[in-house]
């Protein structure tokens, strides 16, 4: 497939002009669009936070703190960024102290935060829910729940003292339908939802905007885990079925996700709160 770029015709006095596309893509200047901005990523040490950290320091942000719960990988994620823009947190985003910590040394660091990505999270087992492991769901629970309840809890003042911003909170096509031996999963990025919805209504008046991506299966190790789950050793079996589920044809990519987490974090959303955006291929149409 050839990809095309819009060109904007010339209009008439007096009339809008139109687009019309033409010739190879041909990339377009970044725009600088988190310029002067700070954002804190969750689940950045690989996958769609190291894509969202990447592209947020491309368009300019004044500083991108990651948080994930490997020093050693986070390390290597802020490799080849800007140290003086890029800093980290090692954390587990269960645990209330490890996020109060990780919000505070943010602030010290770069002075404010404007954008919170809260995108760590763990696909658990893949089991039949009367075999679903009990210690299994509830780290499930613990990672991908709680650590979204104490990211808004912990994050809303430091965004209310930057005079607003936005949250962006990863969730999947799983949460918003079902799919078997999933229960701890698909339960947990329902349950963010509820949260997004609730942190866009209390946010709304500190000119904080909450809003949930929510990804079909995406090209990375969450997806190989899941795979190898459903079909022991017939991994490339497992993601033919799942392909053959999105009407595109294929799996989403950490960068597509993280262009639309840079949209959210930016002024071209500003007048999106409290909606759920799938980011899926015609997954859920």
């Amino acid at each position: 497939m050839v990809s095309v770029r819009p060109v904007r015709e010339p209009a008439p006095l007096g009339r809008a002009s139109r687009l019309r596309f033409a010739g190879p893509f041909v990339a377009l200047p970044l725009r600088m669009r988190l310029k002067d901005r700070v954002a804190v990523i969750t689940g950045a040490a690989g996958g769609i936070g190291l894509a969202a950290a990447k592209r947020f320091v491309s368009e300019g942000a004044a500083g991108v703190h990651l948080v994930d719960l490997d020093e050693g990988a986070l390390r290597g994620a802020a490799d080849g960024m800007n140290p003086e823009r890029v800093s980290y947190s090692a954390a587990d985003v269960s645990r209330d102290a490890d996020v109060a910590r990780y919000v505070k040394e943010a602030r010290e660091r770069h002075g404010r935060i404007d954008v919170l990505f809260l995108n760590a999270g763990i696909e658990g087992a893949i089991k039949p829910l009367e075999d679903y492991p009990e210690e299994t769901f509830d780290r499930v629970m613990a990672v991908n729940v709680k650590g979204v309840w104490l990211g808004l809890k912990r994050g809303f003042p430091a965004l209310r003292d930057a005079g607003g911003g936005s949250v962006i909170i990863t969730s999947s096509v799983g949460g918003m339908k079902g799919w078997p031996s999933l229960s701890a999963y698909i339960a947990s990025k329902h349950a963010t939802v509820g949260l997004m919805r609730t942190g866009a209504r209390e946010g709304a008046a500190h000119g904080i905007r909450v809003n949930s991506i929510h990804p079909s299966p995406v090209d990375n190790r969450m997806m190989r885990s899941i795979e190898e789950g459903f079909a022991p050793g017939a991994g490339a079996e497992a993601r033919a079925g799942f392909e053959h589920e999105v009407p595109l044809g294929r799996y989403g990519t950490n960068e597509e996700m993280a262009d639309l987490a840079l949209f959210l974090a930016s002024d071209e959303s500003r007048f999106i709160t409290g909606a759920v955006i799938p980011i899926d291929g015609g997954m859920t149409s």
